[in-house]
């Protein structure tokens, strides 16, 4: 399934389950955002009680959640282990993503709404969908996709930051303990993947964007982000470009700058 489906992919496959994975980092609920009007049929899904573990210092603020929890909180929402989910926020897929990025990486047929819930020119509910739960098999996450903090260390690979250039240069740090990024990395922001319209830039446009951070590569890249969220947006731009696909290092610079050890640099 390719990462990135629109409107009419959608309304072409009753089938697949919509996930609404609206979060905000100012504090504000998704659940109110999708309570107050939602795509019809889709369920809400949490990012902090389903795709993340709680923060610590030692893992970073979204720490990948066990196998096990991803499973059963999916389960409650009435998502298979077969079904096919379409992800969406009002971020540009921003926080969708990670839900996308961890069902496809354990094999699961899912994409990002393009656009999100602003593309959808239907009619909202503000109704919570009722699924039917599901008994999920709990799925190991595979370690070719993902990248440990002693590994981005060590790498060779392209390693890409996918935060916005003021915190990668170091000028403001809003959210973790130091400023800065990790060593090596090539500044990717996030929100470059977009077109003006809040859509994919076409998968030519995205390739000739990539091609100034070394990819393709031999290597498998990796992205980071502040915690390991809205780099599976970079990691799913990569796939959509036709470039294959890369790894996530899940802890980002929300476990690395938490360690005093970690070497930091800052531009300009």
């Amino acid at each position: 399934m390719e990462p990135v489906v629109d409107t009419r992919w959608l309304r072409a496959h009753p089938e697949a389950v919509i996930a609404d994975v609206r979060y905000y980092l100012d504090g504000r609920p998704g659940r109110a955002a999708y309570e107050a009007g939602h795509i019809p049929g889709a369920v809400f899904v949490d990012l902090h009680a389903a795709l993340a573990d709680p923060p610590s210092p030692q893992r970073g603020r979204h720490p990948f959640p066990s196998p096990e929890h991803f499973a059963q909180q999916l389960g409650a929402l009435g998502i298979g282990d077969d079904d096919t989910v379409v992800a969406y926020d009002d971020t540009g897929g921003m926080m969708a993503a990670r839900l996308v990025w961890m069902l496809r990486a354990i094999g699961q047929p899912a994409a990002l709404l393009d656009g999100g819930i602003q593309a959808w020119d239907g009619p909202l509910e503000t109704q919570p969908a009722a699924r039917p739960p599901q008994t999920r098999t709990p799925r190991q996450w595979p370690t070719e996709r993902l990248a440990g903090i002693d590994e981005v260390a060590e790498t060779t690979a392209p390693l890409l930051d996918a935060r916005a250039g003021e915190r990668f240069r170091g000028e403001q740090e809003p959210l973790d303990p130091r400023a800065g990024h990790i060593p090596g990395a090539t500044n990717v922001p996030t929100a470059g993947n977009l077109a003006a319209n809040g859509r994919f830039l076409p998968p030519e446009e995205l390739r000739a964007r990539l091609a100034g951070t070394g990819l393709p590569a031999d290597e498998t890249p990796i992205a980071y982000c502040g915690s390991g969220v809205s780099a599976c947006h970079l990691l799913l731009a990569i796939e959509h470009a036709g470039l294959g696909t890369g790894r996530l290092y899940p802890g980002s610079w929300s476990q690395w700058s938490n360690d005093a050890e970690r070497p930091a640099e800052k531009d300009g």
